[in-house]
């Protein structure tokens, strides 16, 4: 069974979704020739390392309308896929929700943008550094790789409203990363096993406040 059938499987999504999934792989490939989007040795994993990784926070964004903001975008993980959910999800797939993907290397905005375009997503990307951002009130706020959660809840704060929940792909160190967010911010939090790293977490945080 090939990577993309074994991807099909486990995520059940549509041919539609499937499909914007491929060409989104067949962009990376072209791109990463001239810049470094993903670690070359890393392309031949795409399906399983990005693309199942990126699609589990898909499972926790509301099928409603809602304002995803995603940091670091780089080459769109998680974002591109939370876009691709929004386009696909909603009444009989007439799609819900918006994707602002914030990226500040020239290089990887402009890939960004051209995905967006070439797969018709409901997105944007703002190619500026986080901290010199207008609010953006987010309902939702996904990252990967990005910062420890101290650092990322700082950056966020400005960014979020009443409400604001966060979806959060993170490694082994989730549980220090807590802790140590937990001296100066309060939450609720649910840290779910990553289909893709027994050791990594999708961690979901609530009622985000500053002490």
């Amino acid at each position: 069974m090939s990577d993309i059938d074994i991807f099909a499987r486990k995520t059940n999504v549509s041919r539609e979704t499937l499909a914007d999934y491929q060409a989104w792989h067949d962009l990376l490939l072209k791109w990463n020739a001239r810049i470094n989007l993903v670690a070359k040795n890393e392309m031949a994993q795409f399906w399983h390392r990005h693309a199942l990784d990126s699609w589990q926070i898909c499972r926790y964004l509301p099928e409603a309308d809602a304002h995803i903001v995603d940091f670091g975008s780089g080459g769109g993980f998680p974002a591109i896929s939370a876009a691709i959910h929004c386009k696909h999800s909603g009444t009989n797939g007439s799609g819900a929700g918006r994707v602002t993907l914030i990226e500040s290397v020239g290089k990887k905005a402009s890939f960004l943008k051209t995905a967006i375009r070439e797969l018709s997503l409901p997105a944007e990307v703002r190619g500026e550094r986080i901290e010199n951002l207008d609010p953006l009130r987010a309902d939702i706020i996904t990252a990967r790789a990005f910062a420890p959660l101290p650092r990322l809840l700082e950056y966020a704060e400005p960014h979020q409203k009443p409400g604001t929940d966060y979806i959060l792909l993170k490694g082994a160190s989730v549980d220090e990363e807590l802790k140590a967010a937990s001296r100066t911010w309060t939450f609720t939090s649910e840290a779910v096993t990553s289909l893709t790293d027994e050791a990594a977490s999708i961690l979901l945080l609530k009622d985000v406040r500053r002490k």
